[in-house]
């Protein structure tokens, strides 16, 4: 282990890597200081220019834009009322009422150091549950591997909300643009249509720019009037971030800090959850949890510790998900899969195992990218307000070059110049539609994972049963069923007497597999959950079936 981390320091930090991480910080910031381009945006602008790096080099350059782009958002979210990305939005509920009533550089100092300690959280529990979770992942035979890629995918499309349905009809696209070209096991080319070109199938990157940064690209270009404005025209003055004062302010509020970045971890946790789902859930618990809830959304510290927190911590999660069982726990770390990949890596519950210098070169670049992040934000404020003075079609035109350059670059064929095209198109018709796009994606990194564990599970055996008596694929398939029915519980909580038993179900749904499975502490955990969800179902009935207010989520500020 100790030959492994030396070895990981020593890549991470090479002067060359120092380097090329400023930069991506740098770029992340900005990026996700800038509404609409988004962190996926920016890390897969990214991926092309560490295509010829080594593996540590590449994915340190893509944490760091990562983790900057998580920090970036707050910038604008609490200077215009604006997030730049949807993981700030809670950022805004009370960063911009504070910023308006005079206090802008104690606002960005509290979301700054918040985000630093939310993510040094997350860092510390990436090093210690990583491993453990690679160690059950060796459990693992393709028969729950292909049930947790269902969950991924099941769990995504119903983060949709409303559109559950688009949702599921996105990760549909993907699975079916993963299938186009030769089958993995057999060599047996499909859905080629007698092309050549589609023989290879679609590449992961030109589909990747294509879905987000070119559709965005067409979108944020469509209206030529808009094209021509800066992109952002309120004001936006540099101001000088109150470090030691800020840094006492999140310290006070240690509790609210360790929770929200326990709940962002979590949410990193769960496929496709992301940032954008934990800063909400982290600023509703801080002002459950609060004495003075009344006061949330009118500029207090404890909304920003929550959200920018919980949003940083996310990162480590997802991390976790990505390193232990190879399975991205949101879409940037979807697009590192994919790096991996490029790097041929194949990310599996044996990764730590087989790539202990990367692995843990993935550690030390996540904790010293968050480093980094702190010295650059004063700097890159600067650079923010010059940036938003841009007209928008001069920018859509930059990165438009960018993209063309990093896709052909990759294979040396013409053919990926107009995949990106195709798949931008089609992206930005489902943007128009209102189809999200993450299922999309997911379904183009998973859908070959999990018809290649499909095909081996049906080779190994032909008993589909299986894939429901084995603990591990039970275990997935019971969530998965849950997860999606998620958004209706999520949208009738309080409001109808089923909510009431939704959780407590789902505790003591998941214990029989846990019984089923080897060992003493998980049959135990099975019983706990047996005995919590009981005493759920008993405290509701004691309680009359009363249901609870929902909750009302305060909104950002604006200039009248």
């Amino acid at each position: 282990m100790l030959e492994n981390l030396l070895a990981a320091f020593t890549a991470v930090f090479d002067i060359t890597t120092l380097g090329f991480m400023l930069v991506g910080v740098t770029a992340g910031l900005i990026a996700g200081a800038i509404p609409g381009f988004t962190i996926t945006m920016a890390v897969v602008l990214t991926l092309p220019f560490t295509f010829g790096m080594p593996a540590e080099q590449g994915l340190a350059v893509m944490l760091a834009v990562f983790v900057g782009g998580l920090s970036g958002g707050l910038m604008s979210g609490m200077l215009t009322g604006i997030p730049g990305t949807p993981s700030s939005v809670a950022t805004t509920f009370d960063g911009f009422p504070m910023a308006r009533k005079g206090r802008p550089g104690l606002a960005l100092g509290i979301g700054v150091w918040s985000s630093f300690f939310g993510g040094l959280i997350s860092a510390v529990l990436l090093v210690a549950l990583a491993p453990q979770l690679a160690r059950l992942g060796l459990e693992f035979g393709p028969w729950d591997y292909f049930s947790l890629v269902m969950f991924a995918l099941t769990i995504t499309a119903s983060l949709a909300g409303d559109n559950m349905l688009k949702g599921l009809i996105a990760g549909a696209l993907g699975l079916l643009a993963a299938t186009i070209g030769e089958d993995d096991i057999n060599g047996v080319a499909r859905l080629n249509f007698g092309l050549d070109s589609l023989k290879q199938g679609f590449a992961f990157l030109p589909v990747l720019i294509g879905l987000f940064a070119f559709s965005q690209l067409l979108s944020d270009v469509e209206d030529p009037d808009r094209a021509k404005k800066a992109l952002m025209t309120g004001a936006t003055k540099a101001v000088k971030v109150e470090h030691r004062r800020a840094i006492g302010e999140v310290l006070t509020r240690w509790r609210n800090l360790v929770q929200s970045a326990l709940i962002g971890l979590f949410t990193g946790i769960l496929p496709g959850a992301g940032g954008s789902i934990s800063n909400i859930l982290a600023y509703d618990q801080a002002k459950k949890t609060s004495k003075e809830p009344e006061k949330f959304g009118t500029g207090v510290p404890d909304g920003i510790v929550a959200s920018e927190a919980a949003n940083n911590a996310t990162a480590g999660g997802a991390l976790i998900m990505m390193m232990a069982l190879g399975i991205p726990g949101d879409i940037v770390t979807a697009i590192m899969l994919g790096a991996l990949l490029i790097h041929d890596v194949v990310p599996s519950p044996s990764f730590i195992g087989d790539e202990p210098v990367l692995a843990y070169g993935i550690f030390v670049a996540f904790f010293l990218a968050h480093f980094m992040m702190i010295g650059m934000q004063a700097f890159c404020l600067r650079i923010f307000v010059l940036v938003t003075k841009v007209p928008m079609y001069t920018l859509a035109a930059v990165i438009l070059a960018y993209c063309a350059i990093g896709v052909f670059a990759l294979h040396n064929i013409v053919f990926d110049i107009w995949t990106l095209f195709w798949f931008g198109v089609i992206g930005y018709t489902m943007r128009v539609l209102g189809f999200p796009l993450a299922p999309m994606i997911l379904g183009v990194v998973l859908g070959n994972i999990a018809e290649v564990n499909l095909s081996r599970a049906l080779a190994i055996s032909s008993d589909v049963t299986l894939f429901f008596t084995r603990p591990w694929s039970l275990f997935f398939v019971t969530i998965a069923l849950f997860s999606a029915v998620f958004p209706w519980y999520q949208k009738h909580r309080g409001q109808q007497r089923w909510t009431l038993v939704f959780i407590p179900v789902l505790c003591m749904a998941v214990s029989p597999p846990l019984f089923m499975m080897e060992g003493i502490t998980r049959p135990i955990v099975g019983g706990l959950l047996l005995v919590l969800g009981g005493y759920m179902l008993w405290r509701r009935w004691q309680g009359g079936w009363k249901l609870d207010a929902p909750i009302e989520h305060p909104a950002p500020v604006k200039e009248t």
